[in-house]
């Protein structure tokens, strides 16, 4: 039976590699469009599009997540008991105490966001402080410290620009093929090397955004993966999250600030009725099934 600690390496070099293909992506993707349109200068456009666009999410998705959820912000004097739970957590984990804010909604959820762990935060409803045992609200406290100390939201930041970049580069190159981009010359077989590729490029414009959201759904999964582990770890209480997670997707309550946007933060997925373990409805899913991550952590060996 692996350990704690396999486990948790496992994921977290599957969620690299996952991202660096992610990259790979863009430039592929990038080339074919530009041999396809005969403009070398669409691949450095991608590329630099990608990146610029990353840090600007990367500085300011915190603030407007926040805001959209409707949280507001809970400090030592209106929440002290709340306060001195994360403070105790941040001790044991090595981390400054991020900024914590509440969600009036009765639904049970929770998520962390921020650049990096000096200018963290972390949002819990009323719902899930109501409805969870002291440990059981430690264990999803833990899991979500474990996304800021892994600095998970880089690595979510980076993979949702990344799909707006795919999904911008083959909205932009169907509408220059629909429109007559195609480039006449009197070169037969030139012409037919340009037709081959703009016909590639096509399917390329058509398949590429679904793959590029496969690749994001999995990176996600995968953190949640490794931020269970690290919060059991921190904790040394698998159950506690285990019993969380459980209670969380068993109520049927929605979150009325959640969206198919910002579902991807949350520790259980507050789209409701979206629980099916089919193959194909797995691969389009942002967290895995809640059965798989309790059996996981039901089944750490923490040493």
């Amino acid at each position: 039976m692996p350990s704690l600690y396999t486990h948790i390496d496992s994921n977290r070099h599957k969620t690299w590699l996952l991202l660096s293909l992610f990259f790979v992506v863009v430039i592929i993707i990038g080339f074919v469009f530009s041999q396809a349109m005969n403009n070398s200068a669409i691949l450095y456009l991608a590329v630099a599009f990608s990146i610029v666009s990353s840090f600007i999410s990367y500085w300011w998705s915190d603030k407007i997540i926040l805001g959209i959820s409707g949280a507001h912000e809970v400090s030592m004097e209106n929440g002290k008991e709340l306060y001195r739970l994360v403070e105790n957590l941040c001790i044991t984990a090595g981390l400054p105490v991020p900024k914590i804010y509440i969600i009036d909604d009765t639904a049970p959820n929770a998520f962390a966001t921020g650049r990096d762990p000096e200018h963290a935060a972390i949002a819990l409803t009323t719902g899930i402080i109501a409805k969870l045992e002291k440990a059981e609200l430690e264990g999803v406290i833990a899991h979500e410290l474990s996304h800021i100390g892994n600095r998970d939201i880089l690595i979510a930041t980076i993979s949702t620009v990344l799909v707006g970049v795919v999904v911008l580069l083959a909205d932009w190159f169907m509408r220059w093929s629909i429109f007559g981009g195609q480039r006449r010359g009197s070169d037969r077989e030139a012409n037919q090397l340009q037709l081959v590729i703009t016909i590639a490029a096509i399917a390329f414009a058509i398949l590429a955004p679904i793959f590029a959201y496969l690749l994001q759904f999995a990176i996600s999964r995968k953190r949640e993966f490794l931020a269970d582990a690290d919060g059991a770890m921190l904790t040394r209480y698998p159950e506690a999250l285990a019993s969380a997670l459980e209670k969380i997707s068993r109520d049927q309550e929605p979150l009325e600030a959640a969206n198919r946007a910002t579902a991807h933060l949350y520790i259980v997925s507050p789209l409701k009725g979206e629980e099916s373990t089919g193959f194909f409805k797995k691969l389009f899913m942002t967290h895995p099934p809640v059965e798989e991550r309790v059996t996981a952590l039901r089944g750490l060996e923490i040493k």
